[in-house]
């Protein structure tokens, strides 16, 4: 193979300096993170340039702006570093008995309602020094968080995945209409004037007061009004408490609720969108082993 490819021109260098400009998007940052002066890392550049045929890095205002081969070669790059870091160099035999660092996991607000406990109970049986730290995500933040706060995996409902980042899918949830029996009196099956009769509550990410059960109703000929909405799953369990209030939520969380606070759910008289819950990590630690431990938990865990 070494006679094969002239392997003159290529120096691991290259690959950290690529990785602090792509994540930098500065080269005197860049120059910072990797402790050389900022014409070295000029120098560099050029170097890479030549070494991948291709710009790489252009400046567009005061940031360098990656071009499309540079965001191809990213997360190939992150892999191979996370490799030659974690298997070649620092290779250690994990023991979760013996852990005793932190566990980052991040949850969107329904994921975390749901499983945080039992994460927590079932990660402290395993690796009882260990510490946990939860962190709230949604589908736009996730990947800058990761990033961030150096996050193991992520749980909840995030589609269009980065390219950098590995999904598995845990489970496909459903949804029912929950409400508050002593003050809201639904018949079963609910009919479609009865969904409609009262005010409803919207867990709601962006703030929005639609969503796509209002196109459905249109659909049948009918409108409901929202009276509220919150991004927070324990704001609308609260409202739903002693008021003349409806929420479709997932079915999960309505089972949960029904338990803990004597709520009642029923099936929605109109079609909702199921949605997928995935564990979801960086490529980069596909291999590595604390991360495999902690996936296979959280699986286990979730399922």
């Amino acid at each position: 193979m070494v006679k094969e490819f002239n392997w003159k021109g290529v120096d691991l260098n290259l690959l950290v300096a690529f990785q602090a400009l792509y994540e930098n998007s500065s080269v005197s940052l860049a120059a910072e993170k990797c402790f050389i002066s900022q014409s070295a890392m000029s120098h560099t550049l050029q170097r890479m340039r030549t070494l991948f045929d291709d710009p790489l890095f252009e400046r567009v205002g005061v940031k360098m702006e990656p071009t499309q081969r540079a965001h191809e070669l990213a997360p190939i790059i992150n892999t191979l570093l996370s490799s030659i870091k974690n298997d070649l160099l620092q290779k250690r035999q994990f023991s979760e008995k013996d852990y005793h660092g932190v566990c980052k996991i991040g949850l969107t607000d329904y994921a975390e309602q749901l499983f945080a406990p039992a994460l927590f109970d079932e990660l402290k049986r395993q690796a009882p020094y260990a510490q946990v730290s939860f962190y709230n995500v949604n589908r736009g933040n996730y990947h800058e968080i990761v990033d961030k706060e150096q996050i193991d995996v992520v749980i909840g409902s995030i589609d269009s995945l980065n390219r950098r980042f590995s999904s598995e899918h845990l489970y496909t949830e459903q949804h029912l209409c929950l409400f508050d029996p002593e003050v809201v009196r639904f018949s079963e099956p609910v009919s479609l004037a009865e969904f409609v009769s009262i005010e409803h509550a919207l867990v709601s990410p962006d703030g929005s007061l639609q969503t796509k059960v209002d196109k459905e109703l249109a659909k049948h000929g009918y409108e409901r009004r929202v009276g509220v909405a919150s991004r927070n799953f324990l704001t609308i369990r609260r409202l739903l408490i002693g008021r003349e209030l409806a929420c479709i939520v997932p079915k999960r969380f309505a089972e949960m609720e029904m338990y803990n606070h004597a709520l009642k759910a029923v099936t929605p008289p109109v079609e909702v969108s199921d949605f997928d819950i995935n564990l979801i990590y960086l490529k980069a630690f596909q291999h590595e082993e604390k991360n495999r431990w902690l996936r296979n938990l959280v699986s286990s865990v979730v399922k």
